[in-house]
């Protein structure tokens, strides 16, 4: 995915987070053709079991797809979410009643010792418990009564990119699976990465443009918000620009203060009601003169400083932060690479963070 040198490849930065990137179409059809039996029988044994609300258990990255898969079970099953503090749990020993609560802890590894002691004291307290993960034979796995496996493969780069993109279908497929859908819609998702990843020339361009950046601020709404908090955190860990996140909404309620004409702001605009929801945050922010990147619909980008257009038409809008993320993830290894740095291995950062 990187330009061709004389460099043997072996040696070049970052050449596994882009060997990993590249596989995202492939991972998503195996989940498509492989996982999606699997996923829908147990969402249809979860939902028999009628829960009467989620409570969603992650960190890092996977909080992200915590955070989406939140917004999927509140807007299409009207079931009551919250994203769990961990801490309540393992350091302060709270014991809630969880009884017919559907606890969903999304991790790649499975293996973070916070998440399988939250895990297993939440089945202790009665709940239905489900691990979202990258390893069947996981502790986490272990200690819950159902397993979703994302199917991604091995992932060895520090930054999370497949394994990411595989929770976020994965979810769909379980959310969809508790409504009784097949999640057909899913079914072009495959080929549309494939058609982002092959624009890598385009993200480059965005890259050399934003390469000095002291700061950037990423924003959206509704389902997009997931992918603005983890396109921070890509641009963070990988180039270790300081990246701020905020739904449309917060911006307007304070931070849009520190926008300015030179920090650019990256909007990440889904197309339906998230994207109708961000106008007027884009309004304001073109009238403060912000640098304004878009990633979305052709006509958005149309009418901002820079962008990149994601192919939304026919897509549903639930299913296109699957797609968003794909270009932020590529800026921030195109970023990362123009600022010499090394996106494979980001400083001070493990691969199974031990939080307890």
């Amino acid at each position: 995915m990187t330009a061709t040198t004389s460099e043997p490849q072996s040696e070049l930065p970052g050449r596994i987070m882009a060997r990993e990137m590249a596989e995202q179409p492939a991972v998503l059809r195996r989940i498509l053709e492989e996982g999606a039996t699997g996923i829908r029988q147990v969402a249809q044994e979860i939902a028999a079991r009628n829960p009467r609300f989620v409570l969603l258990t992650a960190r890092g990255t996977s909080d992200n797809a915590a955070l989406y898969a939140k917004y999927l079970l509140e807007i299409r099953l009207g079931l009551p979410c919250g994203l769990t503090s961990m801490s309540t749990t393992t350091a302060y020993g709270a014991r809630p009643d969880l009884t017919d609560v559907l606890v969903i802890t999304v991790s790649q590894s499975g293996g973070s010792p916070d998440l399988v002691a939250s895990t297993r004291a939440a089945r202790e307290a009665g709940a239905i418990t489900l691990a979202v993960t990258n390893n069947p034979d996981s502790p986490l796995a272990g200690v819950s009564e159902y397993h979703v496996d994302i199917m991604a493969g091995p992932e060895k780069a520090l930054p999370a990119t497949k394994t990411y993109t595989a929770s976020l279908l994965a979810l769909y497929l379980f959310v969809e699976g508790l409504r009784g859908g097949d999640g057909a819609s899913a079914k072009t998702l495959p080929d549309l990465a494939e058609q982002l990843l092959a624009r890598q020339d385009e993200v480059r361009a965005l890259a050399s443009r934003y390469r000095f950046a002291e700061r950037m601020v990423i924003t959206s709404r509704g389902y997009g918000y997931p992918t603005a908090k983890e396109a921070a955190l890509k641009l963070m860990e990988t180039s270790y620009i300081p990246a701020l996140s905020y739904s449309g909404a917060d911006l307007l309620h304070g931070p849009l203060a520190m926008v300015d004409n030179v920090s650019p702001v990256i909007a990440v605009v889904t197309d339906g009601r998230g994207g109708e929801a961000l106008q007027p945050v884009l309004d304001r922010l073109r009238g403060r003169g912000a640098d304004l990147v878009v990633i979305g619909p052709a006509g958005q980008v149309e009418q901002a400083s820079a962008g990149f257009v994601l192919p939304t038409e026919g897509v549903p809008e639930e299913l296109q932060p699957v797609l968003e993320i794909i270009p932020l993830q590529l800026l921030a290894y195109e970023v990362t690479i123009a600022r010499g740095q090394d996106p494979d291995a980001p400083r001070a950062l493990a691969k199974v963070t031990e939080t307890r």
